[in-house]
């Protein structure tokens, strides 16, 4: 699927938009400032609408349909949660051997405190299933689940700040400015519903502590209508998409028509492609005000069903946006982002880390259910990771009740269910300090070509040129991990 922009027409159009904003006028000028404002992509319009008709076209073979992704922002302790290593236990206060680090470092904040000496997890490690999978007693919910997850226990990433591992996971570079997974996800997959976006991101927990930047589900140079929609489960669900307080349906309507005949007088003498992103925004935004409502009301869901959730309709929460990622799977949304912050956990480890894992047990298992109960689970991924792992060595004091762990890019877990994953399987393992993998190492950009090969796409051909050179989510690297699909 590689696209070439070498079409004459791409030309006249881009002569046609440069001229359009040197001569049209202080309003040109106004407009090309205003959309310059909303993204660089430079493809122009009708090269975006040839690409977004040629990428809508997965394989024949594809087992999956749609993304969730649940996102611990801060990065989840492995070794409390998916990575047992009762050697940590047996060498508690010892220093880590230089045999096992080798050299390496963490983020150099347990570098500072002169003391690399090791501590294990103060709770306690359960096999579940016909399969055995081992897994912490902070999550005896989705350990239920194990027989249809498959836990990968060596996932990597190439670095050990969260800018940059996170800004990897979601975009698949360190840079700024390239297109997001869930971006990606839907210009290939293209609207299954007219009448919402085809990915949707919503928020909880620890924002403001560590806020996620938008530019985290930014369609980078892909064509704008592929942008992640923030959405939120108390209040307007989509920010300004309700009519603004004393405006009536005649008026907004009257307005929107004059904006939609200027946006597209525009369109057609720029070739601006920015501009035909601001008409389709207007269009889904008159048919999401219908749309969403609908979709937000909570209440409408059986009493058994919130509960099993702990969701409360109207009240902000990681449950309230579980249900919310259900509800949007039913209709076909294409990439969902639940993100949940606040598992940065530098000290006080074990009162912290068990407070936030009772945030998402319930209502993740809820999830994995109630998807499986209506059917949706096979053709669904649901995935739940940090931007990485955490170190064996202790950070702060020796105390096993309140130590705390410093960054690891070298080993996180992750867990996955449906999608035509393999369920029931444990795949990856580490060194026996938890520092290193020691057999078949997963790479962010191996999980990212993995899921789009479940999509039905070859993450090598799924590729756009901009600016003269090719770019695809998986960048130059990535290797589809077989072992891990049925």
């Amino acid at each position: 699927m590689h696209h070439e922009h070498d079409n004459p027409l791409f030309d006249e159009l881009g002569r046609r938009a440069f001229l359009g904003r040197t001569l049209g006028g202080v309003g040109a000028f106004a407009l090309g400032g205003l959309m310059g404002r909303e993204g660089s992509a430079q493809i122009p319009a009708a090269g975006a609408q040839q690409l977004a008709s040629i990428a809508h076209a997965p394989r024949p073979d594809a087992k999956a349909k749609r993304v969730i992704m649940v996102f611990l922002s801060g990065g989840i302790s492995q070794l409390e949660t998916f990575d047992e290593k009762p050697l940590l236990n047996e060498r508690r206060g010892e220093q880590i051997p230089e045999s096992v680090r080798k050299g390496e470092v963490t983020s150099a904040i347990t570098e500072r405190q002169g003391n690399l000496a090791v501590v294990g997890s103060a709770f306690d490690f359960k096999k579940h299933g016909d399969c055995g999978m081992n897994i912490s007693e902070l999550l005896p919910n989705i350990a239920g689940h194990a027989d249809k997850l498959t836990l990968i226990r060596s996932l990597q990433t190439d670095f050990v700040l969260h800018e940059a591992a996170v800004t990897m996971l979601f975009t698949g570079s360190p840079l700024i400015g390239r297109p997001s997974w869930g971006s990606w996800v839907s210009y290939a997959l293209g609207s299954a519903n007219k009448d919402l976006p085809e990915f949707v991101v919503m928020l909880s927990g620890g924002e403001r502590l560590a806020p996620l930047h938008p530019r985290l589900w930014h369609s980078g140079y892909l064509p704008g209508r592929f942008q992640g929609v923030p959405m939120r489960s108390s209040g307007d669900p989509v920010l300004f998409v309700n009519n603004p307080p004393g405006v009536g349906e005649d008026a907004r309507k009257s307005v929107i028509d004059a904006v939609s005949k200027l946006n597209q007088a525009t369109a057609a003498r720029t070739g601006d492609p920015r501009v035909e992103t601001r008409i389709r925004a207007y269009e889904m935004a008159a048919r999401m005000q219908t749309s969403v409502p609908e979709l937000a009301d909570l209440s409408k869901e059986p009493k058994d069903v919130l509960e099993r959730y702990g969701a409360e309709p109207g009240k902000k929460s990681f449950a309230a946006n579980c249900l919310l990622a259900r509800r949007l799977a039913e209709r076909d949304v294409r990439f969902i982002q639940v993100c949940d912050g606040g598992w940065d956990h530098h000290g006080n480890l074990p009162r912290a880390l068990s407070r936030k894992c009772k945030t998402i047990d319930k209502p993740v298992a809820a999830l994995i259910q109630d998807l499986d109960d209506r059917g949706l689970l096979d053709e669904t991924i649901v995935m739940m990771m940090g931007e990485f792992g955490r170190a064996p060595i202790c950070e702060g004091g020796l105390s096993h009740d309140r130590y705390g762990r410093d960054h690891n890019g070298r080993v996180g877990s992750c867990i996955i269910a449906g999608g035509g994953f393999k369920p029931g399987l444990t795949y990856g393992h580490t060194d026996d300090w938890g520092w290193n993998v020691v057999e078949n190492p997963v790479h962010t950009h191996d999980l990212q070509a993995t899921v789009l090969h479940q999509l039905g796409h070859d993450h090598e051909k799924l590729v756009v040129r901009h600016q003269g050179r090719d770019f695809r989510l998986t960048d130059v690297g990535g290797n589809v991990i077989k072992a891990v699909l049925a």
